[in-house]
Order: C-alpha cells, then sequence, then structure tokens
C-alpha cells in the first residue's frame, strides 16, 4: 500500500474474512456471509488535534488487530487491494495478543 497516507485520526484497514466453512464442513456462498467487524490496522494518520490545536497521537498502530462496527468506514481499492478507512473513534478497541 505504498504511496498512501491517512490524514488526521483516519486509520486504514484489512478485513479478515472469516472460515468460509462451518465446523461440519459446509461451504457458507458469499452471499450468505457476515461482512467481518474484525481486521488489521495497515496505516494510521498522525492522530487528531484537540481544541487546543495540540496533536494528538492516535492509540493504535499498524498492524493491531481491532474490531470495528460493522457499517463502518468507506471501503476503497489501493493498490488493486479492497481497503476501509475508519476514524479511529470507530474502532471499539484492539484484540491483545492477536498481532
Amino acid at each position: 500500500m505504498s504511496g498512501f497516507r491517512p490524514l488526521h485520526d483516519r486509520v486504514v484497514l484489512r478485513r479478515i474474512t472469516p472460515a468460509e466453512r462451518t465446523v461440519g464442513g459446509i461451504i457458507i456462498p458469499d452471499s450468505a456471509q457476515e461482512k467481518p467487524v474484525e481486521a488489521i490496522v495497515v496505516a494510521v494518520g498522525p492522530g487528531a488535534r484537540d481544541e487546543r490545536g495540540q496533536v494528538v497521537p492516535p492509540g493504535v498502530h499498524e498492524g493491531d488487530h481491532v474490531l470495528f462496527g460493522k457499517w463502518s468506514g468507506t471501503e476503497v481499492k489501493i493498490g488493486g487491494e479492497d481497503l476501509l478507512i475508519v476514524k479511529e473513534s470507530d474502532l471499539f478497541g484492539i484484540i491483545a495478543g492477536a498481532r
């Protein structure tokens, strides 16, 4: 994903796709699968500005495994890859130890 840097408090995510089979081996068609709400952080902006104009650094870093809202963000294609751009406030949290 070279050549793209998010601005302010925006975060670029790569969705983690769920398994396409159930435990019993049944294949789930794409149309029946829910959008994943887990992702890996690909890029992070420098942070948002507070009321005094100071930049507040983001709380997530590249490589973090995060949870986000099902309908959050904007889907984009960068370098032929489907990615999601969200505001840091749309993230619910970091999954510890999932790097």
